[in-house]
């Protein structure tokens, strides 16, 4: 359903459940399970998403909601599952480590939630993207309509979820919605040199600029003081220590 494969500094999360990774009750007990390990290895700097299937992930379970929907008990139990969705993208974007999801195939509904969620996007070129709820009568309630605006802004959010509109991976990048879109072929090597490139940095300081970043788009702290606090902290390190030295070293002998 999700498999989960450490490498030093690199967390691999592959989400397996075919066809579509659709997510139900289990899916999101795994994937919260699959936190906790991370969160217990201080040496994972990089958290790569991806899929085996065809699609990224299509979403909530439609066999699922089709069986449960016709009664209160059922509905109840889909407010129950929402609200997990949310319990589990909110562990994903507070983890203090990068996240990169790799988007190779569809990612609707909650399946691009989960991508939200994430630091970074890679999306295939012809990967489809959105969060079509309202076609359906829904909305996008797994933090959807949250954070596509604060990533987007209010006015293309407004474009995108009230039109039930899906997009491709250039328009995803142009409306800020995507860091990369890559051509077919390329993009799990293009993926995996991000994820290298990224888990080479310190993991404390990827996780304080991180957190200075999420006060500035989320408010409700001094982002200026988080900013001196998180310095103070890494200038105690040795590991900073030795990179500045590193680095003046070379300078002087240019």
């Amino acid at each position: 359903m999700i498999d989960l494969q450490i490498d030093g500094p690199i967390a691999t999360v592959t989400l397996c459940r075919p066809p579509v990774n659709a997510i139900n009750d289990e899916w999101v007990a795994r994937f919260d399970q699959v936190l906790d390990m991370i969160a217990a290895d201080d040496a994972v700097a990089v958290v790569w998403l991806r899929s085996t299937q065809k699609v990224f992930c299509a979403g909530a379970d439609l066999a699922m909601m089709r069986d449960i929907l016709a009664s209160a008990e059922g509905r109840a139990r889909m407010i129950a599952l929402t609200r997990r969705m949310q319990e589990v993208f909110e562990r994903i974007e507070t983890l203090p480590k990068t996240t990169l999801a790799e988007i190779g195939g569809p990612a609707l509904g909650g399946g691009f939630e989960l991508a939200l969620a994430c630091d970074l996007r890679i999306v295939d070129e012809g990967a489809r993207v959105g969060l079509p709820e309202a076609a359906l009568g829904l909305l996008p309630a797994g933090g959807g309509t949250q954070r596509m605006t604060r990533i987007c802004g209010e006015a293309t959010a407004r474009r995108l979820i009230l039109g039930a509109e899906t997009i491709g991976g250039a328009e995803a990048v142009r409306l800020g919605l995507a860091q990369w879109c890559v051509p077919g072929g390329q993009l799990e090597d293009f993926a995996r040199a991000t994820a290298t490139r990224i888990a080479a940095l310190p993991p404390r300081a990827l996780a304080e600029c991180k957190a200075c970043i999420d006060v500035s788009a989320k408010g409700g702290a001094d982002g200026y003081e988080i900013e001196l606090a998180g310095s103070g902290a890494l200038l105690a390190l040795p590991e900073t220590l030795a990179r500045v030295a590193r680095f003046l070293e070379g300078r002087r002998s240019a």
